[in-house]
């Protein structure tokens, strides 16, 4: 089977029950996550006043909503994007409060169930057509992707090496594909991860995409060979393992980890607030239930351990930290948890400058780029201060597409622009590090 080949379709190999399900017997069954979004809505508003974010506050609390941007409801004030997915019973109770107190919104997605079938639906016609094929142009579910890893492996021994670094909470194996030609001289090295935040499968969908290029174009393109010759690339397609299959299965808009803390029912820590750095302070919950929350203790989550472990153990040779998430068309470097300039400034905004410059260049998408705290909003806890901090210069972390008219349900016909732009922007990155910084 060719696992590289032909973008238009699907593997064969592994075929887990609920794909034969879901393309076969009966299309949409895995995706239908038993109606639960049926009447759901996703609602834009910005805050005119600090007045209107106080009351938005207050009624977001009231209501137990799902917000997708910002993370926290701690981020919103005046001039604040927020956009929300509230359920069916309370968005009466939401839109009637805005009606009332005549704050404006946009509603972006009418019937969230509806969207949530539309994100699929195009792979169901595409897989019936040929199961010859692995399609890097539709989203994969976790087994799916290891499938595709071990094959990689067993196929590409001139490039690849997977090995797993630890287990998940739920002891899934937390894999690591070691891309580039193999040397016995010492190699700088490049680490992305994909996947932190479970919902946000665009991010593993590129990190496939991203090793498929490289494997593609090794032999015909000067810059992937150069790359690939003097570096290795340390990608981990799934971070969040756990969080990313109960995404597939029971909850497409979970974010956490999958952990259980016996003194609440609520399960899970966001994986990027629970690292050594500033952990638990501002953009961090120490609230169980939130979608912030930063554990009980830094590095409490096996996933985040086990990463951390292995940069701390590599960190002389990794010179670059890539994590990539969704959803804000942003890229940015430190630091996230406090307002101030990193010493290599002018080598990095330098880097993040032509990145997006030539990310901007396939199809015109632009991306903002800065330090994170003052582009996006101050975090604390997370995996690219952390990264930097602990002497990875060059630390970025990816929002990709889009801007919130889709969200976390980007559909696949927009997985093949969104990752050939995002690999300009990574080879440009990449070619940087290989140059003395000017």
């Amino acid at each position: 089977m060719n696992f590289l080949g032909n973008p238009r379709s699907h593997t064969a190999a592994f075929l887990p029950v609920c794909w034969l399900l879901l393309n076969i017997l009966k299309p949409g069954h895995c995706h239908s996550y038993d109606n639960r979004y049926a009447g759901d809505k996703v609602i834009r508003l910005i805050p005119k006043s600090e007045e209107e974010a106080l009351a938005l506050k207050n009624i977001y609390h009231q209501l137990k909503v799902d917000l997708w941007q910002p993370s926290s409801i701690s981020y919103v004030s005046e001039g604040t994007i927020t956009d929300v997915h509230i359920s069916q019973n309370a968005s009466r109770t939401l839109l009637a409060f805005l009606q009332e107190t005549h704050i404006y919104y946009k509603v972006l997605i009418e019937d969230l169930q509806k969207a949530v079938e539309n994100e699929n639906s195009l792979q169901t016609q595409r897989n019936r057509r040929s199961l010859s094929e692995y399609n890097y142009e539709v989203y994969h579910s976790l087994e799916d992707i290891q499938s595709w890893l071990h094959h990689l492996n067993q196929t590409q021994p001139g490039l690849v090496q997977v090995f797993s670094i630890g287990r998940s909470y739920e002891g899934r194996p937390l894999f690591i594909m070691q891309l580039g030609r193999k040397s016995r001289a010492y190699k700088r090295a490049v680490w992305i991860d994909c996947g932190i935040h479970a919902r946000e499968w665009i991010g593993p969908a590129f990190c496939q995409w991203f090793v498929r290029e490289a494997i593609l174009t090794y032999k015909t393109d000067p810059a992937m060979k150069k790359m690939l010759n003097h570096l290795y690339f340390y990608i981990m397609p799934v971070f969040n393992v756990d969080g990313y299959h109960f995404s597939w299965t029971h909850d497409r808009f979970w974010r956490k980890t999958r952990s259980r803390d016996s003194k609440f029912r609520c399960r899970g820590v966001d994986a990027n607030r629970n690292w050594k750095v500033k952990w638990c302070d501002e953009g961090a919950s120490a609230h169980p239930c939130d979608d912030t929350y930063c554990g009980p203790f830094p590095e409490s989550e096996p996933e985040v351990k086990a990463v951390a472990n292995f940069l701390r153990k590599h960190r002389k040779r990794i010179r670059a930290y890539l994590s990539f998430h969704a959803y804000a068309q942003m890229l940015l470097y430190p630091y996230s948890y406090k307002y101030a300039t990193i010493p290599n400034f002018s080598c990095v905004e330098f880097a993040a400058h032509k990145a997006v410059k030539a990310l901007r260049s396939v199809h015109g998408i632009r991306y903002r780029h800065g330090p994170a705290s003052q582009t996006l909003y101050v975090s604390s806890g997370n995996s690219m201060d952390w990264a930097y901090k602990n002497g990875i210069p060059y630390a970025f972390a990816f929002e990709l597409r889009d801007t919130g008219h889709f969200g976390f349900l980007l559909p696949e016909m927009l997985i093949k622009p969104t990752c050939t732009e995002t690999m300009l922007a990574v080879k440009n990155i990449t070619m940087h590090l290989l140059k003395k910084c000017p």
